[in-house]
């Protein structure tokens, strides 16, 4: 297929331990007036940074919102008709995934510019061009996808380093998926130039995990700003989000997901996943599963010991689902839409045949 009119938008990124410093002259061109939205804690952590590094400038910040609990299409209308938003030339998302893609949706059909500052490691959400939206029960719905990813994503590593390291380790989990993921689903297809860019470089969601990965847990969790630490985000907010958007587009084949998110969205329809699991922390539980369907051997054997090494879950009870929850959904893993392109279809019996090699492997 030959491409008319293709454009490619990467993200903008900046990161350091006080890149907030870099706020107003990045943000200048785009207006004076500046809405705030984010979680609790992330405005807690990054609040009085952000607003020091706009001492003496004529920057003017029009309010500061919670953006909710979840990325609902009823949570971004509300925060759509607030004067707050209306009156503001651009938004400040400040948190984590939910925030920042709830954000997302608000602002970017409007062509309001969004300007994103994660305050956890957990996903890409910060350089992508989609948002994962939920239910009003809290249940996965769709992603909804974009054009161009957020201006400019604030990456400070030092409010990375004192957030909980749990996000952190969940954020290992769904980038190392991001690998695998784009291997499988590419699988013996003639590429694009775009999409084998992508693929190409979805080994940097891996490689950078296995080497440093364990050590920047350990540093997340004695509120240490190293070198493992900050290429270990760098893997998983940027790199992730790169690859998001090369292997994303709404012509093609979605190359960017695969079985191991199919795993955690089928699951969400337990409340427990919500309520007491993170999405990455799921998905690296799901690409156990995905690597013995597959028959990667060698490739389940080094996930599994990372995961091991960590604490990532290796089985069905480190997510608090049964072996009946789990043969519940067995029907609705195959049905999702992240395995709609796949080079082979995945079965119950695959499922099951995998859910048994993982009870019994012995490492």
């Amino acid at each position: 297929m030959l491409l008319e009119n293709y454009e490619m938008n990467l993200p903008s990124y900046s990161i350091g331990p006080d890149i907030y410093k870099n706020i107003a002259s990045k943000c200048s061109p785009y207006g004076k007036k500046i809405f705030i939205i984010g979680g609790k804690r992330a405005l807690a952590a990054a609040k009085d940074k952000i607003s020091d590094a706009l001492t003496d400038s004529n920057f003017e910040i029009t309010g500061i919102e919670l953006f909710g609990k979840d990325c609902t299409y009823s949570n971004v209308e509300r925060l759509r008709s607030m004067s707050a938003y209306k009156n503001a030339d651009m938004i400040f998302a400040v948190g984590g995934g939910k925030c920042i893609d709830t954000c997302k949706n608000l602002c970017i059909p409007d062509d309001k510019p969004i300007f994103t500052f994660p305050t956890i490691a957990s996903n890409c959400s910060a350089c992508t061009c989609v948002s994962i939206m939920y239910n009003e029960d809290g249940t996965f719905l769709k992603p909804h996808f974009y054009l161009h990813p957020p201006v400019h994503a604030f990456i400070q590593t030092d409010i990375l380093a004192q957030a909980p390291a749990r996000y952190l380790w969940a954020g290992i989990g769904d980038t190392y998926a991001k690998y695998y993921e784009a291997e499988i689903s590419s699988r013996n297809e003639q590429l694009q130039h775009f999409t084998a860019l992508g693929v190409t470089l979805s080994r940097m969601c891996l490689d950078p995990l296995v080497q440093y990965a364990p050590k920047a847990y350990e540093d997340n969790k004695n509120g240490v700003n190293s070198y493992e630490l900050e290429q270990t985000v760098l893997a998983i907010v940027v790199t992730t989000g790169i690859v998001s958007i090369f292997l994303t587009r709404d012509f093609t084949p979605d190359y960017n997901s695969g079985l191991a998110h199919a795993v955690f969205y089928a699951l969400t329809s337990y409340p427990v996943i919500e309520e007491k699991h993170l999405h990455g922390e799921v998905v690296g539980f799901g690409l156990l599963i995905a690597l013995l369907c597959d028959g990667q051997d060698e490739e389940f054997d080094k996930i599994y010991r990372l995961n091991q090494s960590i604490n990532l879950p290796t089985k069905l009870s480190d997510i608090d689902i049964t072996e009946a929850e789990f043969e519940e959904v067995m029907d609705r893993i195959p049905e999702m839409s992240d395995i709609r392109h796949y080079p082979y279809a995945i079965t119950r019996s695959m499922l099951t045949s995998a859910l048994t090699k993982l009870h019994t492997c012995q490492i």
